[in-house]
């Protein structure tokens, strides 16, 4: 990929929401829901302003929810198999339609839904969607689909534990019993004969409250009961119903999909599907969330993806080294360990899943998180991707409900979040409520993001790690700080971050192999810009015989451009 991709990822149902007295478990009526049509043109002209270039519009298709929208002719859910007030975006209930939450007019969700997508593109920005290929809703059932398609499980034989061309896995002769309560807000229980596996690998009829019991397995041609036995010929018959539902999207204008737990599918469908996907939608982008370091370049290879997830490279040492259970010169180990497939890794500090910087559960300050954003975004090519309210130091502080205070923003509530709502000021997407440090936060992510797209160094550029020649350097703390360099043609930066709490006057030597590998300009009086300030540096020589000064603030760090004097 030539350039940078920045994400945004942000939740419809949260963004739009205005109501400022929410109240824990209340339900739409009470808590409000955002809207397709509460992410304007404004909105989006705003979020693009950050440095965006992809939008991930996540609780997109149609989940689950204790709603009842039965007069629209979309089924009552079983609140005792729903996860929360709204439900999770996860248990997918009909693969062909939209969350009938996020439409003013009900009826004319899917037309609301392609409006925001035509605005979205309008702002040049691209939409990406989430797929949910390994499990669904306990009471899945399409409403809105073809009429030449059959929906899933529709045809399984239910005398069969396991069938390759059944959509789903049977325990036979077993009702379902989840360890849990099964009435919920309703008269009877929820009734599923036979049982079927729940979506986290449970091939029990009796998941805990622990397990993803509001979903259902996907059979994709495994056996797991009989040795992991893998029946991909004929072709199982959920790749070809797979196929079909992300061609769907890809046709609604779509531009890329973030896979949910892909690495749970088997690695030869995504091989099988994701060509087939581009040879009609060549421009589409599949992106992996994966947390097995082991299968990352088997997805890369044999599931034809674009991006994976890197959660458990760089994200865990970025929260491990903010946390101070870690030190910096973890950094070099982990672009190391994927340097092969570095420009390929998505990196993150915060999404939907992870705990909000902010909060106490992790940093519980948004300043100490920018010393690991600069390095997110600037030590290769690879994308990046932020969380909406990230910019402004949410905290997730709320117990919502379902979600409860665990650090998270809520995907299972209806919910207002305090900075975003603030932010938005009733469509109006300015900073007139925000405090000054959330205008400055905001402000260094604007300045940050905008500048990796600019910068070529950054955006296409090399990347040269200064640490191994700095950790015996009496003045370089390579446990708390971290120094490289990135260089396109003549342009050349040098980047350092100060994760410690103090502030500190370094010096950084530049080795001779770094001169010549990026065949630098040697013994040459240079002027240092900082990208992030736009102040300069005292000139300095610029040679591997003096060492570079500068003064670092704490939790913070300087993106130098240098060029001749």
């Amino acid at each position: 990929m030539n350039s940078k991709i920045i994400i945004y990822q942000l939740l419809p149902r949260l963004f739009g929401n205005t109501n400022t007295s929410v109240m824990p478990h209340g339900d739409i009526e009470a808590n409000g829901c955002g809207k397709f049509q509460d992410i304007t043109e404004l909105a989006l002209y705003k979020i693009k302003e950050l440095g965006i270039t992809h939008v991930w519009f996540t609780g997109i298709i149609e989940h689950a929810t204790q709603t009842d929208y039965s007069t629209y002719g979309i089924a009552k859910d079983h609140s005792a198999v729903v996860k929360g007030k709204a439900g999770s975006p996860y248990a997918i209930k009909d693969y062909y339609d939209v969350d009938p939450d996020l439409a003013v007019d009900v009826a004319r969700r899917m037309e609301e839904f392609e409006a925001l997508i035509a605005r979205t593109h309008q702002q040049k920005l691209k939409a990406l969607i989430d797929f949910v290929p390994n499990h669904v809703a306990r009471q899945y059932h399409s409403d809105a689909k073809p009429v030449e398609t059959s929906d899933l499980g529709e045809h399984d034989n239910r005398q069969h534990a396991f069938d390759p061309q059944n959509n789903f896995y049977y325990l036979q002769k077993k009702q379902f019993a989840g360890h849990f309560d099964l009435i919920g807000k309703e008269e009877t229980p929820y009734v599923e004969f036979p049982a079927k596996a729940t979506g986290n690998d449970q091939f029990t009829s009796r998941p805990t409250i622990n397990d993803w019991y509001e979903t259902i397995k996907l059979n994709y041609g495994i056996d797991y009961v009989n040795g992991h036995t893998q029946h991909f010929d004929p072709i199982p018959d959920t790749w070809h119903k797979m196929r079909d539902i992300l061609l769907f999207w890809a046709n609604k204008d779509i531009d890329g999909f973030r896979c949910d737990m892909a690495e749970m599918v088997p690695v030869e469908f995504w091989g099988w599907v994701i060509p087939q996907v581009k040879k009609a939608f060549p421009d589409v982008l599949f992106i992996a969330e994966i947390y097995n370091p082991a299968a990352y370049r088997h997805f890369l290879e044999i599931g034809k993806f674009d991006l994976l997830y890197d959660k458990v490279g760089m994200y865990d040492t970025l929260r491990a080294i903010i946390t101070d259970y870690e030190s910096a010169r973890a950094i070099s180990v982990a672009w190391q360990k994927e340097s092969d497939i570095l420009p390929r890794m998505l990196f993150f500090l915060e999404n939907h899943d992870e705990q909000r910087v902010a909060s106490s559960f992790f940093a519980n300050d948004p300043q100490q998180a920018i010393p690991g954003m600069i390095v997110a975004a600037t030590i290769s090519t690879s994308p990046v991707m932020i969380y909406f309210g990230q910019e402004l130091g949410e905290k997730a502080a709320d117990a919502e409900g379902f979600s409860g205070e665990d650090g998270r923003t809520t995907i299972f509530d209806y919910w207002s979040i305090d900075s975003v709502r603030r932010w938005y000021n009733h469509g109006k997407c300015d900073e007139t409520l925000l405090t000054n440090e959330e205008q400055q936060l905001r402000t260094f992510y604007q300045r940050l993001l905008t500048l990796t797209l600019q910068e070529k160094a950054i955006a296409e550029g090399e990347m040269f790690d200064l640490m191994y020649v700095n950790y015996d350097n009496p003045h370089f703390n390579a446990d708390k700080q971290f120094a490289y360099l990135r260089k396109s043609n003549d342009s050349l930066l040098l980047i350092c971050v100060n994760f410690d709490a103090i502030c500190e006057d370094i010096e950084v030597t530049i080795p001779q192999h770094a001169f010549t590998y990026l065949q630098l300009p040697n013994d040459k009086e240079v002027l240092a810009t900082d990208l992030l300030t736009d102040e300069a540096e005292p000139i300095q020589l610029f040679s591997s015989h003096q060492p570079f000064r500068m003064h670092l603030k704490s939790n913070s760090g300087k993106i130098l451009k240098l060029r001749e004097k």
